[in-house]
Order: C-alpha cells, then sequence, then structure tokens
C-alpha cells in the first residue's frame, strides 16, 4: 500500500480529542463511559486549569476511569518538535499538526512583566497576501480547538502567558468555528478565565465571520489594510475582490470602540508603495471619525517579493501626520526578525535550536 492511501485511514481512526470542549460536553462523553458525571468537570478542571497533558496526571479520577478515557479519547495535547530562540528574547515553538501532516508555528514575545503568545488557527493560509510567506506557502488545513489551545498550554511558558493574539499563522475568521470554541475556552470561567481584553484578534476582513466574532465575542479586533486604495490593495492582497476594505470600515463603524473594547489597523509599510503624502490623506478619510489606533509594521524581506521597506523617517513623518489628524498612531516593535518569527515571516518551518 501506497503512504498516501494510507494517510486518509489514520486520519479516520484518529481518537476524538478532548481539549476544547466544555464541561456539558466532557459530562456527556463520561456518562458513555460509564464514569460519574461529576468526572466531567473534574476533567475540564484538569485541562484549563492544572492545564496537565495526559491522562495519567488526573488523579482525582480512578485508575480504571483514566483507563477508559485514555482507550477512547485522545486528550489533545502535543509536544512541540523544537523552538529557535532571538537575539530579542522572542522565542518561537514548532508544533505539529496530525491531521494535515504539518507543522505550524507559536511565537512567544515578552516586553517586560508581559508574555503574549501569538497564536496559529491554520496551517498555511487561503488569503495569499504577496508579502506573507504564510500565504505564499498555500492552504494545508485548518486547526481544531485542541490545535489551537495546545499552543497555550504545551509552551514552556505556558503559566506566564499574560495576552494572545491571534496573528500567527492562517485567516482566524476562516477558521471561526475553531477559533471560537478555542476563545470560549479560553475567557469561560470553567476554562482559563481570561478577560477577553487579554486577546486580539487579527483578521483581513472576513464579513460574514466578521460580524459574527463582533457579536459573540468582546475580545480586541485588528483589521489588516495595508493600502487605503482599493485597487493598490488588491494588488497586494486578493481578498480585497471579495471582501472590499469600504466595507469592512462600514460594518465596524456600526460598533462602538469607545469602551474597553478596541479596533486597530495593521498596515506594513512598503517603500514607494503606501507610504506617501497621498496613502496618509487617503487613510485620514478612510477612517475619520471611526475609535480606532493604525499600528505601523516595518516590513520584513521575503524571498521573490521586490518591495523594500520603508525608511524609518518616512514611517516615523507618517505616523505624526495620522496623529496629529486625531488618528492615534504607533510603530510596532520588530521582534524576532533573526529567527523569521517577525510578522509575515511565519511558515511552519524551524531553524534553531
Amino acid at each position: 500500500m501506497l503512504q498516501r492511501d494510507i494517510i486518509p485511514i489514520f486520519v479516520k481512526f484518529m481518537k476524538e480529542k478532548l481539549l476544547g470542549k466544555n464541561p456539558e460536553e466532557l459530562k456527556s462523553l463520561v456518562a458513555e463511559l460509564g464514569l460519574p458525571l461529576y468526572t466531567g468537570k473534574q476533567i475540564a478542571q484538569w485541562m484549563y486549569v492544572k492545564r496537565v497533558r495526559s491522562f495519567d496526571e488526573m488523579t482525582n479520577i480512578s485508575k480504571a476511569g483514566r483507563e477508559k478515557l485514555s482507550e477512547c479519547y485522545d486528550l489533545g495535547t502535543a509536544d512541540p518538535l523544537g523552538y529557535a530562540l532571538s537575539s530579542d528574547g522572542t522565542k518561537k515553538y514548532l508544533f505539529p499538526v496530525k491531521e494535515s501532516g504539518t507543522a505550524i508555528e507559536a511565537v512567544i514575545i515578552p516586553d517586560e512583566d508581559r508574555r503574549t503568545l501569538c497564536v496559529s488557527s491554520q496551517s498555511g493560509c487561503k488569503m495569499g497576501c504577496r508579502f506573507c510567506m504564510t500565504g505564499r506557502q498555500g492552504f494545508h488545513g485548518s486547526l481544531d480547538a485542541a490545535d489551537i489551545l495546545n499552543q497555550f498550554i504545551s509552551v514552556d511558558e505556558s503559566e506566564q502567558l499574560t495576552n494572545a493574539v491571534f496573528m500567527g499563522m492562517g485567516e482566524p475568521l476562516d477558521n471561526y468555528e475553531n477559533v471560537s470554541r478555542a476563545i470560549t475556552a479560553l475567557t469561560a470561567e470553567w476554562g482559563f478565565a481570561w478577560s477577553p481584553k487579554r486577546i486580539t484578534l487579527s483578521s483581513i476582513g472576513v464579513l460574514p465571520y466578521l460580524k459574527r466574532f463582533l457579536d459573540e465575542s468582546r475580545c480586541h479586533l485588528a483589521i489588516s489594510l495595508h493600502n487605503p486604495f482599493p485597487d493598490e490593495r488588491l494588488s497586494v492582497m486578493p481578498v480585497q475582490k471579495a471582501y472590499h476594505i469600504e466595507d469592512v470600515i462600514a460594518l465596524l463603524r456600526e460598533y462602538d470602540f469607545s469602551g474597553q473594547r478596541r479596533v486597530s489597523f495593521e498596515y506594513t509599510m512598503f517603500s514607494g508603495f503606501n507610504d506617501s503624502k497621498r496613502h496618509e490623506d487617503g487613510l485620514i478619510r478612510l477612517l475619520k471619525g471611526l475609535e480606532c489606533r493604525v499600528n505601523l509594521i516595518r516590513f520584513h524581506k521575503i524571498p521573490d517579493f521586490p518591495m523594500e521597506p520603508s525608511p524609518d523617517m518616512v514611517m516615523e513623518n507618517f505616523r505624526d501626520r495620522l496623529n496629529a489628524h486625531g488618528i492615534t498612531c504607533t510603530i510596532r516593535a520588530s521582534r524576532g526578525e533573526d529567527i523569521l518569527a517577525a510578522c509575515g515571516m511565519l511558515a511552519g518551518k524551524h531553524n534553531g535550536q
């Protein structure tokens, strides 16, 4: 039998994962195994509060019960394949994805007393942004909730995490059901019990799911903008053809961002492409009256893409003019470029220890 014939059979008989399920779902599963209903709550506490990585560690569940669980289900955790450490302290982990036979990356960004996890939601990406290494590798599959939450549980810094940004590999709103399930586990009292203010989701603006996210979540939102002019944005972001940035902004205007939830716009700057006064004026017109901030991002050179990063002075002038027109604008610090962990550089390939 050829290897390509074996893989679908292996996937078909993979055990169902428990990580990502809520206590009621767990209660139903343990009932089917003939275990006490309270075992479901115990499993949730072990997974989300104590963050154990095997059934054997669930010591208040009987040995026979743990054996039944292990026989029928997969907890859903997986050890990282390795990591790379940047000179600036950024740490990039590589995790396996069993279903697709690929790997994804998650990045720890330290900053004084903060530890932010940059989370992946897909292996590869369908969006095809020309300046992004993830988008240029194609799409290999969406992560399930267990694969997403495993990034929180299996990094060495799990207990020190203060924030999370869904800005890793993939488009989170193209995998909305699993991302939503993971966010629920992160923010629910029975789960990690994080405040939604600790989580930011980044999207190019997949409109149907963007509306659901805004209605169903209180997490922060970041929109990948990169150019205020539709035809120019389309030249580097094919998604502009399906989801116009003007329609994304119109939807955002229906929501209140003056309180604790905020919306920001990511703007990677390319020399001579989107860093002129004309682009400043276009951004000012596009975002006028919307409570938001703009994060300017230094472009990190990638193979076979012709554009160059904007000079520092150009970025600083761009920032200052937006601020002068009442749009809060900052230049995001570049982290982890030496290990290919910076914005747009994740490709599911390990280059380090």
